[in-house]
């Protein structure tokens, strides 16, 4: 499998992340130390820097923890200064550990090779994805996953269907499908759901 070179630099939490990612992609990859970020500020400052010129890859754990490293980035680098790169919510545990992580979920350093690959590959500088159309709110409404009654539960099933982190808000969940292949994996998820 060829590296793929990432258009991007791109935030990881910690060095076993790192190490994961660098073995399918090559190119700035960040790490945050975990919650150790939010009182890095040299490298919140980089950050910032990054993220004036362009954007700033960032992929995290399924978990509590990563959403709440994602949500805080967010809030200080600005929502479209970051492109959220999210990873299936798959049971397991990490080899390196003895136990698995609180909610029970592999975390960036647990995906295959396969998996990171296309999680990262619409970001390779070479262009080697395909183009995809995009799933759009009135969409999400239409299919009863928002704005409706019981649009949080019908999203949350989705979410397990397509291997997402269960807890993703509408936005955040449009933003992950699209990532993963607009409306033509949006509506198999929805055909597998009937």
């Amino acid at each position: 499998m060829k590296r793929i070179k990432l258009k991007y630099p791109l935030f990881v939490e910690g060095s076993y992340d790192k190490k994961r990612v660098c073995a399918v992609a090559q190119g700035t990859v960040i790490t945050g130390g975990g919650f150790g970020i939010f009182n890095a500020k040299e490298k919140l400052a980089l950050l910032r820097k990054i993220t004036e010129n362009g954007k700033l890859l960032i992929l995290t754990d399924s978990d509590n923890a990563g959403r709440l490293i994602r949500n805080k980035l967010k809030g200080f680098l600005g929502a479209e200064s970051i492109i959220n790169i999210y990873t299936p919510a798959l049971e397991g545990k990490e080899r390196r550990k003895k136990a698995p992580s609180k909610e029970g979920l592999l975390g960036v350093e647990g995906m295959s090779d396969d998996v990171l690959y296309k999680l990262l590959l619409p970001y390779s500088a070479d262009g080697e994805a395909k183009p995809t159309e995009d799933i759009t709110a009135a969409e999400l409404y239409n299919c009863g996953l928002v704005g409706c009654d019981g649009s949080e539960a019908k999203r949350k099933e989705f979410c397990l269907m397509a291997s997402l982190p269960p807890s993703l808000s509408p936005k955040a969940l449009r933003e992950a499908v699209n990532i993963l292949g607009g409306k033509t994996y949006f509506f198999e998820i929805m055909e597998k759901l009937k």
